[in-house]
């Protein structure tokens, strides 16, 4: 909403701005109605034969200048454009988008609507319900996850059994539709250069990678100090913190002890964004069971 100088200045720029143009045209349109003796020329000679005309437009043309003007004028009538006045008609971009939605929305309710009572199991087992979860996973996770939703680097793999926050569907459907952030804090000047290399050590023994046995024993120590509080006495993690269970051989961001060591010193921080702001209820729950049926296959 703009204030009274801001609405008058628009409204007198806008509507100012057609009446000159108006004027424009037709002081410039030349002259249609002469007299018999007139030849319609401005009085410019030049090289003595050269006359400059004022040849005038011909009427149809000056008739679709003025019929846009005229339409100009009643737009503005009708629809919002002079400052703070809606127009007759109450149009408004709001409005317009609130009536699609509602169209949109009433014209997929046959599509959405028969999966509204299915249990997480049904849902797995309908092959539609599983092509439209399949199209929501490409259009909203497949740029994290991967199509396939094996996942990359720093974005896990949903293919697997493995799961920071839990694998049931209400975990699951939890983690799309709130999203999760995963905290993990840089211990290295806690733990200093030492502690580090020996935490490395134990964290690649609880993995069963190859490791210095003594440093192991060492970091052992320092584990259930520092790390023990998310990561449990035994390394299998914790999903209510979303803390990675480290006894498995799968890596979020890499498993070689350079990888172990940079997660160690700098800290990660995960995070998988919200979509109940972007999609529907119904939808959430065909891409929370399109999810589970990829890790169950």
């Amino acid at each position: 909403m703009l204030n009274s100088f801001w609405n008058w200045f628009v409204i007198i720029i806008t509507v100012g701005s057609i009446l000159a143009c108006w004027w424009l045209l037709h002081w410039t349109k030349g002259v249609s109605d002469r007299s018999p003796d007139d030849d319609g020329s401005t009085g410019h000679i030049w090289d003595e034969d050269i006359r400059e005309l004022n040849t005038p437009l011909p009427r149809w043309w000056l008739h679709l200048f003025n019929i846009t003007i005229v339409f100009a004028l009643v737009y503005l009538v009708i629809f919002p454009g002079l400052g703070n006045f809606a127009g007759i008609s109450g149009w408004s971009q709001i409005g317009q988008y609130d009536a699609e939605v509602a169209r949109a929305t009433e014209a997929q309710e046959s599509v959405f609507g028969r999966f509204r009572e299915m249990d997480p199991d049904a849902l797995m087992a309908d092959s539609e319900a599983m092509e439209i979860g399949g199209r929501l996973f490409g259009n909203n996770c497949a740029m994290c996850h991967g199509s396939d939703g094996r996942g990359a680097k720093s974005f896990p793999n949903l293919t697997d059994g493995n799961w920071l926050w839990g694998g049931s569907y209400d975990q699951v459907l939890t983690s799309i539709t709130k999203g999760r952030i995963g905290a993990m804090p840089p211990m290295g000047a806690a733990l200093g250069e030492d502690g580090t290399r020996e935490v490395v050590a134990y964290v690649q023994q609880l993995s069963g990678q190859k490791a210095d046995p003594d440093m192991a024993a060492a970091g052992q120590a320092r584990f259930q100090t520092v790390c023990m509080a998310c990561h449990g006495m035994d390394g299998t993690g914790n999903q209510a913190l979303g803390a990675p269970n480290l006894t498995d051989d799968i890596w979020l961001y890499g498993g070689s002890p350079a990888d172990i060591e940079a997660t160690i010193n700098n800290g990660r921080n995960g995070n998988m964004p919200a979509h109940e702001n972007l999609l529907h209820e119904d939808r959430l729950r065909l891409l929370a069971a399109y999810v589970m049926g990829l890790s169950e296959s």
